[in-house]
């Protein structure tokens, strides 16, 4: 006659499960991960490892708002595991709850010193916070942990160049041998610092990190301490070219950001819409209330989808994200209906068509602009030389343009 099953039976065997599902996921058999997991929560629903390990999936696959609940509930059932606050760590970090992060990845390091990705992780929140001298010892000791990890060192090159501090171009040449991504992001990274060619445009993952990283402080530090007022000095150069806001308009906000530009360029709009690749600035621009639509979308690709359909196109502090225009610029002009009107933004620069800054974002020279957008039927208006915002306590040299597609 069988004996029944003992508690301690249903523990081996829950964690017989748990161990197939991470086994599986560890080589990238995530269905068959998952439903583990299922089986185990069958025995438990409150399983903990087996509630970590989902939360990761769902982290990976985007699944933020699943990746959140399941990462909380994980550590409610094991508050002091360190492999939990790592988890929940990293899943605050990418849904943008920094400040939280941060205070949960010293929690994790504190239990777990050798644990070098919640030390990567840490790091880059608080560079992310800009607190750069409190991340620097964490950068630098995911590095001393995994001196051969191509991520840990691109994250200490990046902290490096926001500190000031010598050693970033070597960090980033170190992270050239991941390939992919990461390669590309140091190959952007060290031609910012002056070695190498920059790309025609740096890439469309890369941006919505920086943005989506930058969401929680953008507003305060760009209109704080940098000065930054480029939506509204675009909107004086409209007038300034004989374009009154009448609310009639349908108007595109390019790289709308949190919707400062949008705010300023309101009164022109019968209907405005606005475009960005960042999902959380796009989450601060609909809690503004200025838009009828918002896109995540990349900005060129957007244009290109929607001919004829604006009657003014902007884009404040926005193409200095862009190496070569031309494709921008042709876009935009299709875009507008004939008689349209386009206002941006530029770094300026002098001589090279573009060249890519110190900031990392790229300088345009202004008379290769224009001769760019007459080919693609957009002549100027109004060209105006401003201060866009200060950095490192010194301004930045900008151009704003207003054009007419004919």
């Amino acid at each position: 006659m069988p004996q029944p099953s003992t508690p301690q039976d249903s523990r081996q065997t829950l964690d017989a499960i748990v161990r197939e599902g991470a086994a599986r996921q560890s080589v990238g058999d995530v269905q068959g991960a998952i439903a583990l997991y299922r089986r185990a929560f069958a025995i438990d629903p409150d399983e903990p490892n087996a509630t970590h390990l989902l939360g990761i999936i769902a982290r990976q696959s985007g699944d933020l708002e699943a990746a959140l609940t399941l990462s909380k509930r994980a550590l409610a059932r094991m508050p002091e595991s360190p492999v939990f606050l790592a988890g929940r760590g990293a899943t605050l970090a990418a849904a943008g709850m920094l400040e939280e992060a941060v205070e949960v990845l010293g929690r994790a390091v504190a239990k777990r010193p050798a644990d070098a990705v919640s030390h990567r992780n840490l790091g880059q929140a608080l560079c992310a916070l800009g607190r750069v001298g409190e991340a620097m010892p964490h950068l630098r000791e995911a590095v001393a942990l995994t001196p051969q990890d191509p991520e840990a060192q691109l994250a200490l090159a990046h902290g490096l160049r926001d500190a000031g501090a010598p050693g970033a171009a070597e960090a980033a040449r170190r992270a050239l041998s991941a390939g992919g991504e990461v390669a590309a992001q140091a190959r952007f990274l060290l031609a910012s610092l002056g070695e190498g060619k920059a790309p025609a445009r740096p890439s469309a993952a890369y941006v919505r990190t920086l943005f989506d990283n930058y969401a929680p402080r953008f507003e305060a530090e760009l209109t704080g301490a940098l000065g930054y007022r480029t939506p509204e000095a675009l909107a004086a150069l409209l007038r300034g070219a004989g374009l009154e806001p009448a609310g009639d308009l349908d108007v595109l906000d390019a790289g709308c950001g949190t919707g400062l530009s949008g705010q300023a360029l309101r009164p022109w709009a019968r209907r405005m819409t606005g475009v960005d690749l960042s999902p959380r600035m796009l989450d601060a621009a609909r809690a503004r209330g200025v838009y009828e639509a918002l896109e995540e979308a990349e900005l060129v690709e957007f244009l290109a989808r929607h001919r004829g359909a604006y009657d003014l196109v902007a884009a404040a502090d926005v193409l200095n994200y862009l190496g070569d225009l031309a494709p921008a610029l042709n876009a935009m002009a299709a875009a507008l209906r004939p008689g349209g009107h386009a206002a941006f933004s530029l770094e300026t620069g002098l001589g090279a068509p573009y060249a890519l800054g110190p900031g990392m974002r790229y300088r345009h020279d202004p008379a290769h602009v224009i001769a760019l957008a007459e080919a693609t039927r957009l002549s100027l208006l109004e060209l105006e030389d401003v201060t866009l915002r200060e950095e490192r306590g010194a301004p930045v040299a900008g151009t704003l343009m207003v054009l007419r597609r004919s």
